[in-house]
């Protein structure tokens, strides 16, 4: 028994308005519905909300709730914020940097390109203060990813033991293989 996929991806934003126009903006993606109800259908709670959803290609799908009855949203104090964030692919580094060029002309600071060996990426927060990636793969993926393959259970059973960083992909931020 498997998923098939993710049907979507659900956060929190401050102005449904204003994030399905930033998004269809700065990131081209298609308002394609929005659900409104007084109570959550999930547990009878009273708490209207505005569920949003957009298109982030190829059937993946980012929704979005408004909920003017609760508090404040926040972040959790104790993540950095580079931590959590919604990575989405481009096809490849010129559309990253045709990208990069457009965020920065609407004025949204763009942190990168940063080189992570098996891709490329740019960083910048929507207008709720979520960290948004763009992700391009880079020329070696292919040969990065095998390395990376051979030695995932190796690296996962060392972090379990140590809490340190293993070496094995050490590689990918030196832009060497190892040997």
């Amino acid at each position: 028994m498997k998923i098939d996929r993710i049907h979507h991806v659900a956060y929190r934003c401050k102005d449904a308005r204003e994030t399905v126009l930033w998004y269809q903006k700065m990131l081209n993606m298609d308002f394609v519905l929005a659900i409104a109800e007084d109570e959550v259908p999930s547990t009878g709670a009273p708490d209207p909300y505005m569920h949003i959803f957009l298109d982030a290609g190829n059937g993946n799908v980012l929704a979005f709730f408004e909920l003017p009855t609760q508090p404040e949203m926040g972040r959790d104090p104790n993540t950095p914020a580079w931590v959590q964030h919604i990575a989405f692919k481009v096809s490849d580094r010129a559309k990253l940097l045709e990208f990069k060029d457009h965020l920065e002309k609407n004025g949204i600071d763009v942190l990168g390109v940063t080189d992570h060996g098996i891709f490329h990426s740019i960083y910048f927060f929507d207008p709720s203060g979520h960290r948004i990636e763009l992700a391009c793969p880079d020329p070696e993926e292919a040969e990065h990813l095998k390395t990376l393959d051979a030695v995932k259970w190796d690296m996962l059973d060392e972090w379990s033991r140590t809490r340190r960083a293993p070496k094995h992909a050490a590689f990918l931020h030196k832009n060497t293989l190892p040997t």
